[in-house]
């Protein structure tokens, strides 16, 4: 699967709760039905984006990781974000 991400976040070398403050931060600005691409190197985020997703209604499209870099692609939907 291929996707373009209208966002790219990276928070490579940030740590728990790091990337997915600033994820709340980028998914607040976007409009609903763009796509962000988070890059992180933090594992604790395999348990947390999910969870993010789960919690707040967003899209989790793909994820997979990369020679130790997790990466991330999340659908914004229509919620009280």
């Amino acid at each position: 699967m291929s996707i373009k991400p209208d966002h790219i976040l990276d928070a490579t070398g940030l740590f728990c709760p790091e990337p997915v403050m600033l994820l709340h931060n980028t998914i607040r600005d976007m409009a609903v039905g763009e796509v962000v691409q988070v890059l992180a190197t933090d594992p604790s985020t395999q348990r947390d984006i999910p969870k993010f997703c789960r919690f707040l209604g967003h899209e989790l499209l793909q994820q997979k990781e990369v020679e130790g870099q997790f990466h991330y692609w999340l659908r914004k939907q229509e919620t009280d974000t």
